[in-house]
């Protein structure tokens, strides 16, 4: 991982620092005092990619492109939305309900994490993996803490279990069958440029494309079917054996799935 620096806000109490000390510790960055200085100048002085913030009740990334945090985002007006009665094009795709187990390979942001578990709900399980041990730890811990939403919406982020893995690792340690859906959505080669919210995680992503031993794996474990969103018209559906779905008609994004056949 790149060179990165933990500290605080400039207005910081004890318990601040402590947690961005025993942060620094956890995650191999070096620890430093913010004092009066400027992001910028701490990024020159220590030669740093990126600073973990540590704030009053939230932790961000500050990258190149921005300053990455968590919130809900889309997973709020999903949710209502289903909550009404409406679809949602990743549910339907995914064909969960109530009970159902999700192994997410890419926890990005956490929105489509949220969304499955409101779905899944108290009886299922969603593991989310992320390879990205900064990009894990700020989503994790604004899935536990994060309070300025509904209930239902605050349970489903509750009950998201957020493993810093590589995906390729992980599925080999899991048994056949052990979740019913495996989920990918890798970071877009081609990025979508009105999508300014996800600026500040391309420097941190993992931007490899998929392999077919990756998604062999998922096969295995999934016993109900694999699921991929990408660009519609993405040459990746093919290559990696998915069969596109249809719906969305003028959406950017695509689903593809590989339904288990016994």
């Amino acid at each position: 991982m790149e060179n990165f620096i933990v500290t605080t806000t400039r207005k910081q109490d004890s318990t601040q620092e402590t947690f961005a000390e025993e942060l620094s510790l956890k995650l191999g960055g070096k620890f430093i005092k913010r004092e009066d200085f400027s992001l910028d100048t701490l990024k020159k002085t220590y030669d740093a990619e990126n600073i973990l913030l540590v704030k009053k009740n939230s932790l961000s990334i500050v990258t190149a492109d921005g300053e990455l945090f968590f919130h809900p985002n889309t997973a709020h007006l999903r949710i209502k939305n289903l909550r009404c009665g409406a679809g949602d094009r990743l549910i339907d795709a995914l064909k969960i309900s109530d009970g159902s187990t999700v192994l997410d390979c890419t926890l990005g942001l956490g929105s489509d994490a949220i969304v499955e578990s409101f779905i899944a709900g108290a009886a299922g399980k969603v593991v989310a993996l992320e390879i990205n041990p900064l990009i894990a730890e700020v989503v994790s811990y604004g899935l536990k803490n994060f309070s300025d939403d509904s209930l239902h919406i605050l349970e489903a982020m509750r009950r998201v279990e957020v493993i810093n893995a590589d995906c390729a690792e992980f599925l080999k340690t899991c048994p056949n069958d052990s979740f019913d859906v495996v989920y990918f959505d890798p970071m877009f080669r081609r990025p979508i440029k009105k999508s300014s919210g996800l600026n500040s995680i391309r420097p941190l992503a993992d931007n490899r494309p998929l392999t077919l031993e990756i998604i062999r794996e998922a096969y295995r474990v999934a016993k109900l079917r694999v699921v991929m969103k990408e660009h519609s018209g993405s040459t990746e559906f093919e290559r990696l054996g998915f069969k596109v779905l249809g719906g969305g008609k003028y959406s950017s994004i695509a689903f593809g799935v590989i339904d288990k056949s016994y």
